[in-house]
């Protein structure tokens, strides 16, 4: 295993498996807190990432993914310097949700907060049984500062996410991927396994094909709904230009590539 290296090494580890990036929030003995110092050792790990894998897996160590923003630092911070701090980390997730590769968490224990934020940014989120959601801001007298207003009421809708803020509400993997914000439920202990093999599957796909489903429809859904139609023909036609997609093609039409089947391969 490869670490990323300086300050920034106890808070992040780095392992690249083949084609996927491994990012593990390591700071376990505060259910991974994350504090300006992790948001930048975060932001270092997925620009690695970003350069030479083709997929990312971000995980935590020890029981739980991460409980959220540090609040002992935040507490401490001056008006301006909280403004700043969180466009700091909408700046960094974005580097994940709109970046040049995939990511998948792998969530496990504390999903909360700012952790959940984190999650939200990634194209895939895995949990196990062991993983439980919360957004606890209106009892901490607070507001969401990671992207979560954005992220996470896309994902479960507003009135929902303002549910879990105003009541403290708390779900388990189950009741949120009925919401839609966990994409699949591992069996327990399983959850990094099977976020590794999401990530290496992804990691097959074309590369432009790749990137212009974690930009383009994101930016799609911002638009009217002619705007979208017109920039799904542009991009469309942009992909099946890249000698990759003309290579995948030619090896569907001269039977090479497996067809699509039905779930259990029936």
């Amino acid at each position: 295993m490869s670490q990323s290296t300086g300050e920034a090494e106890s808070l992040v580890t780095y392992e690249l498996r083949g084609t996927v990036a491994l990012i593990g929030l390591n700071r376990p003995a505060k259910r991974n807190a994350i504090s300006d110092r992790f948001v930048e050792a975060i932001a270092d790990a997925v620009t690695r990432a970003s350069s030479e894998a083709k997929a990312g897996v971000i995980f935590g160590h020890g029981p739980h993914f991460c409980a959220g923003l540090d609040l002992s630092e935040h507490s401490e911070k001056p008006l301006f310097e909280a403004v700043k701090g969180s466009r700091r980390w909408h700046a960094v997730f974005d580097l994940i949700e709109r970046g040049t590769i995939p990511f998948v968490s792998a969530l496990t224990g504390a999903t909360v907060g700012g952790g959940f934020e984190l999650a939200a940014s990634t194209q895939i989120r895995v949990a196990d049984g062991t993983a439980f959601f919360a957004l606890p801001e209106g009892q901490r007298g607070i507001f969401v500062g990671g992207g979560g207003s954005v992220r996470i009421a896309r994902l479960i809708g507003p009135a929902r996410m303002g549910d879990m803020m105003l009541t403290g509400r708390v779900l388990n993997a189950t009741g949120m991927e009925a919401w839609g914000g966990v994409t699949y439920v591992a069996e327990d202990g399983k959850a990094l396994d099977k976020a590794v093999e999401i990530a290496e599957r992804m990691a097959q796909n074309a590369e432009f094909t790749n990137y212009a489903i974690i930009n383009a429809l994101p930016r799609i859904a911002d638009m009217s709904s002619e705007d979208g139609l017109f920039t799904e023909s542009m991009v469309a036609s942009l992909a099946t230009m890249t000698d990759d997609a003309k290579a995948r093609l030619r090896d569907f039409l001269e039977k090479r590539a497996a067809k699509v089947q039905a779930p259990g391969g029936s």
